[in-house]
């Protein structure tokens, strides 16, 4: 049988040449084996493992197996021991019938790496069968006229054994007449004759019995035996003659039953009765032959199949017989002609179902091929698809190994179905297919990856503990455990952020929870990262950054600065009555710890002890007159303003404010009430430490102004010899306290003013601020 190994652009094919075969073979010599038949089970054939001059255990460890061509597996490995045993008693006459040598190939394969040894085991025959003839009883016909000397063909007896346990003798029992010749053909195989000693007499002796015993060569020896029964006949004088003495044909083995394989015609030269001619199958070569012949017309047609893979070819011996017994024979051999009627047969002798990804090149299944054609017929073309990442690899003999063309990717695909085509060239073609799927093992070669890189979550301020703010999300291309995400919390790299306090994670789906109630006030923003790991071996993880925003709420009531409030001692602001319409009477000063809209505040006036009399500016918080002031005004008068923010829903603050109307600030002091004293005592300390802090500052600012420009204004003077300011000695009221927009209290000062009599410069200089004691202790 032949294999051919191409390779089209179309398609990968693997096609193997007997030659190139046999070239390669003869590099790699077989291990060979001998047994005798019916050998019992369990015999010792060999230890493999010693032959191979393998380590001890190196067969266990590679996965060896022992490959049988054909269905028959009368052979076991004992991988442990390295022993080769008989697990059925063989019968070589079932497995080989007449073939001589009778020899059984087997491979033995290793894994890791594949690697292929041939052995061949021979099976020696035994005597265990004894020579059977076709019929019990063979009848000869004999004219009393024939010489002494005269040869008679007699039929063979068949014994399955082969050489010297076959046929070796044929005997015929004791008689006066006659006696047996055993002669050999060409093959080796032995066949009798019957030759005439004494001439017969019919009216003496009609008819003779006769014991024909064949012998094979076996030790001890096994015969059988038949009866031949002879009749003496009148006179006949010529025997047919064959028009030829050996026929020739071949035969296609697909023949139909009945079909025409020769016509045999034989020829008697007496006249009547003795020169009709009969035609008989005398003898085949000792087994069942496929062949009938029509003793009337020697037409020779087949009566069964014809199998040129177990019997290529047939020896037959044709008689044709007068009616007065003389007979003739000729030799028939029958070629039976190959055709393709043989599928080529695929043997899978490993396969690994599973293959790791990432694998550089992964032994996928390990298989035979074969095809018990001849010539073309036998010559086999193996190919799978092409677009597929597998590679067939010729191995050994007819053994190819299917291979992965590099590194798999379960994530790009996961599943290969592989077909692996066998086609012989044979016409008409014929084709084998088998399929194998092939998954592909995951690897812990993809770490998570987050949907996004960094996550912004928003969290109203106030919120209830333990309230999901969000959920990250990772996913894994992987499989199995190895695409199973844990998410945590990383350690955050800023130490007073306690993030173990705020935040939590669900290590199972990432969903995240504030723990506590967070306050925009104290915590506007926070980042942290979070990570996801997956429980691959070894286990790989990313990260995400988290940035969390606080959003503010409207939890905040305005917080008035000035005027300070006090039950005991309510703020008063003193107005003149000369004020024009517009006059500041003073500045509400407020704040929100809000943010945004939250905080902005707004201010309204909502009593007064003379409505039309003071307005509020409502986005800044001035206090102005509205109108001129008359002598019937009241003195005194209250105003009630609020303080709103514009948060939804809105909040809110008010606040008292004492006006005390006078004649103007000529009058040095005003009564003060006997509670003022008592003042300090009351005050919120936040205010008080927040007055005294900006007032210093303010002061000190204020002084370093004054003795910086004090000093140039007198290297000035000094420079144009006049002499120095005089102070006046009159103090102006200046006015009243102010709060700036942004809640830092301003205070207005007085300065005493000195003039230069130079045409061309004004010079002023700046002495300390004159401070009324008058404003101090006004609020109450």
């Amino acid at each position: 049988m032949e294999t051919d190994l191409t390779k089209t652009p179309e398609k990968r094919q693997v096609v193997f040449l007997t030659m190139l075969l046999f070239l390669w073979e003869s590099g790699t010599e077989a291990i060979r084996y001998s047994m005798p038949e019916e050998s019992e089970t369990g015999y010792l054939v060999a230890n493999l493992e010693r032959d191979l001059g393998l380590r001890e255990g190196e067969l266990a460890s590679r996965g060896a197996r022992i490959h049988h061509r054909g269905n028959k597996e009368l052979l076991g490995l004992d991988a442990e021991t390295g022993n080769l045993l008989l697990k059925e008693k063989p019968d070589r006459e079932v497995l080989c019938g007449a073939t001589d040598p009778c020899v059984l190939h087997f491979q033995l394969i290793l894994d890791n790496p594949v690697q292929f040894f041939q052995t061949d085991l021979q099976i020696t025959d035994v005597n265990d069968h004894s020579p059977e003839f076709p019929d019990r009883e063979m009848l000869l016909k004999i004219q009393e006229i024939a010489q002494p000397g005269t040869v008679f063909p007699l039929k063979v007896a068949q014994d399955s054994d082969i050489g010297s346990n076959a046929v070796q003798n044929y005997t015929v029992s004791p008689n006066l007449h006659f006696h047996a010749v055993t002669h050999s053909r060409a093959d080796g195989r032995k066949y009798p004759e019957l030759v005439l000693d004494r001439a017969l007499d019919r009216e003496e002796q009609p008819e003779l019995t006769l014991t024909l015993t064949a012998v094979d060569g076996g030790s001890p020896p096994r015969s059988g035996t038949t009866t031949v029964r002879i009749e003496v006949v009148d006179i006949n004088d010529n025997s047919p003659q064959f028009l030829q003495p050996l026929y020739e044909v071949q035969v296609p083995e697909n023949s139909p039953l009945g079909a025409l394989v020769v016509a045999v015609s034989a020829r008697d030269l007496d006249a009547g009765i003795h020169g009709n001619v009969v035609y008989s199958l005398f003898q085949g070569g000792g087994a069942s032959q496929p062949f009938v012949i029509d003793e009337v017309t020697g037409e020779i047609r087949l009566k069964g199949a014809l199998d040129f893979e177990s019997t290529p070819y047939y020896n037959m011996e044709i008689i044709a017989t007068d009616s007065g017994g003389l007979s003739g024979k000729c030799s028939v051999t029958i070629q039976v002609l190959d055709v393709n009627d043989n599928a080529p047969k695929l043997t899978i002798s490993s396969l690994t179902a599973s293959i790791p990804e990432n694998a550089p090149e992964a032994v996928v299944a390990v298989f035979s091929v074969s095809d018990p054609d001849f010539g073309d017929s036998g010559r086999m073309v193996c190919s799978i698809q092409n677009d597929l990442p597998f590679l067939l690899k010729p191995t050994f003999e007819n053994y190819y190994t299917l291979v992965t063309e590099g590194a798999l990717d379960r994530e790009s695909r996961a599943e290969y179905n592989i077909t692996i085509t066998v086609t012989d060239l044979g016409t008409p073609r014929l084709t084998t297919q088998h399929t194998i799927t092939v998954q592909v093992s995951d690897v812990n070669d993809n770490a998570p990856a987050f949907t996004q890189t960094s996550y912004t979550l928003f969290v109203q301020e106030n919120n209830s503990p333990a309230l999901h703010i969000g959920t990250i999300s990772a996913t894994d291309s992987d499989s199995g455990s190895n695409a199973r995400i844990t998410y945590s919390l990383l350690p955050s790299h800023y130490p007073q952020l306690a993030l173990d306090s705020l935040i939590s994670i669900n290590a199972d789906n990432g969903q995240l929870f504030a723990l506590r109630a967070l306050d925009y006030e104290a915590l506007q923003t926070f980042e942290f990262r979070v990570g996801a790991t997956d429980q691959g071996s070894p286990a790989l993880s990313s990260q995400a950054l988290v940035r969390v925003l606080v959003l503010d709420a409207n939890d905040n009531a305005p917080f008035v600065l000035y005027p300070l409030q006090n039950a005991s001692a309510p703020c008063t602001e003193l107005l003149p009555r000369a004020a024009e319409p517009g006059y500041l009477v003073t500045k509400v000063v407020a704040v929100d710890r809000d943010s945004g809209q939250n905080s902005w505040l707004s201010f309204q006036l909502l009593k007064a002890t003379e409505p039309g009399l003071f307005s509020v500016w409502a986005h800044n918080g001035e206090v102005r007159t509205s109108r001129l002031l008359s002598e019937h005004d009241a003195p005194k008068h209250r105003l009630l303003l609020l303080v709103k923010d514009n948060g939804d829903p809105p909040r809110s603050a008010s606040v008292t404010l004492h006006v005390l109307l006078v004649d103007g600030f000529s009058q040095p002091y005003l009564p003060v009430p006997k509670a003022a004293h008592d003042l300090t005592q009351d005050k919120d300390s936040l205010t008080l430490y927040l007055v005294i802090a900006l007032a210093s500052v303010s002061s000190l600012f204020l002084l370093s102004v004054l003795l910086f420009v004090g000093v140039r204004l007198c290297r000035r003077l000094r420079q144009t010899s006049l002499g120095g300011c005089s102070v006046p000695e009159g103090y102006f009221p200046g006015h009243l306290a102010e709060v700036s927009g942004t809640g830092t209290l301003a205070q207005s000062y007085q300065y005493e003013v000195c003039l230069t009599g130079d045409s061309r410069t004004t010079d002023f200089k700046f002495f300390n601020p004159i401070i009324p004691n008058n404003l101090l202790g006004i609020c109450r």
